[in-house]
């Protein structure tokens, strides 16, 4: 049975990414499943039949590694980590393409990291290549370079559910689907009795993000929590998210039939300016401004530009042109922008209604902190102290 809002996504989702998690791809000793692979390749080739362009994110390379030479538990020293990815990487790629090579498809791997997407020209770079593996009839495989990138230089996406959300924005593609080795978001832990998958989140909020039960340890870095985070992004994009089960070996042809399996997450109906999806998710923000409940609703609801006034405070060293991220006063970033000041600046006129800006630097080289066209709201949740006001 179709779903309509399904249906509707379905028939939209001309380019769809796809995401597959390591306890998918691989089996409780570590070595790759290729049964699994197989009947993903089938699904692909099936669902790229049908007039739809596919890039899947494929995580696995460390379990596949680990199985190859015999490992039984996940390296932590950094560089053993890296070479059981780069051992485990040639044989995750030379399965996809067995199981796409006889259905007269090629594979072409992509290697990133998080740098790759926060300078500007190598993002447009990937864009461009992406798209043209696309019309040259190759299916994308991607992951992240293990063997080069190093979480203590902030060169990690951190997961795939994370790298897969950033293709998707970075594409602008219509739908993301995280196959896990869950069958989508439960109402509550699914090892309670009477647990049930939520079909359709229509928001993310506080509530939703609760729901999220991630279990330790194994090969997967992922979890629910990181697969709500992902499809945060996605739906704030204007995209929409489905999280389902990788085991179901019918999975995607369901999907693009618009059939209710696992959870769907959908948000804006708009699809976000592709200049603004860069400054939301991929570029590196160079400092943080803490704004007042005032200024946050009228970014969020307004769509107004950010003002000095609204300033509470500033975090960072950057330098007029560089993006900063935007946070309430919780913390909680918000949004993300070009800003038009510098930082030493900006600590001095912050809260100074405008007119008042001269006083203090001279001049007023723009009225707008941040101006609404280089502006990105990334979460539209409610700020902290219009929270208290409501409710008092």
């Amino acid at each position: 049975m179709t779903d309509p809002i399904r249906q509707q996504i379905a028939t939209a989702a001309d380019l769809i990414v796809v995401k597959v998690g390591t306890r998918v791809l691989t089996g409780p000793d570590g070595l790759l499943d290729s049964a699994r692979i197989d009947s993903l390749g089938r699904q692909i080739d099936a669902v790229s039949s049908g007039g739809r362009r596919v890039v899947l994110v494929s995580s696995g390379a460390v379990g596949a590694g680990m199985g190859r030479i015999g490992l039984t538990k996940r390296p932590s020293e950094l560089a053993q980590l890296q070479a059981v990815a780069a051992i485990g990487q040639s044989c995750l790629i030379e399965a996809y393409e067995r199981a796409l090579r006889g259905r007269g498809r090629h594979v072409a791997q992509v290697l990133l990291v998080a740098d790759d997407l926060q300078d500007r020209a190598r993002y447009l770079n990937i864009r461009n290549t992406l798209l043209t593996l696309l019309d040259l009839g190759a299916v994308p495989v991607i992951n992240e370079n293990d063997t080069v990138s190093v979480e203590e230089l902030r060169t990690s996406f951190g997961d795939n559910d994370r790298l897969a959300a950033l293709v998707a924005t970075l594409l602008g593609a219509p739908l993301l689907v995280l196959l896990s080795d869950v069958d989508g978001l439960y109402d509550r832990h699914p090892s309670e009795p009477g647990a049930a998958i939520v079909p359709h989140v229509p928001r993310i909020d506080a509530a939703v993000a609760g729901l999220a039960h991630d279990r330790l340890g194994g090969l997967s870095k992922g979890g629910m929590a990181s697969k709500i985070s992902a499809a945060r992004m996605v739906t704030e994009a204007g995209g929409s998210c489905i999280v389902a089960s990788g085991r179901d070996d019918g999975v995607l042809e369901r999907v693009c039939r618009g059939d209710p399996v696992g959870t769907l997450f959908t948000g804006r109906t708009a699809t976000m300016p592709a200049w603004k999806r860069w400054l939301g998710w991929s570029a590196d923000a160079r400092g943080t401004v803490v704004v007042d409940a005032g200024a946050h609703e009228a970014v969020i609801s307004g769509g107004r530009s950010l003002l000095a006034a609204g300033i509470r405070s500033l975090d960072g060293d950057f330098t007029a042109g560089d993006v900063v991220a935007l946070a309430a006063t919780d913390g909680r970033v918000f949004a993300r922008g070009l800003v038009n000041y510098p930082a030493d600046d900006l600590r001095r006129i912050a809260g100074l209604r405008t007119e008042r800006i001269a006083e203090v630097l001279g001049a007023i080289p723009y009225e707008e902190v941040v101006h609404r066209d280089n502006l990105a709201v990334i979460d539209r949740s409610e700020s902290p102290d219009r929270q208290c006001s409501r409710n008092s």
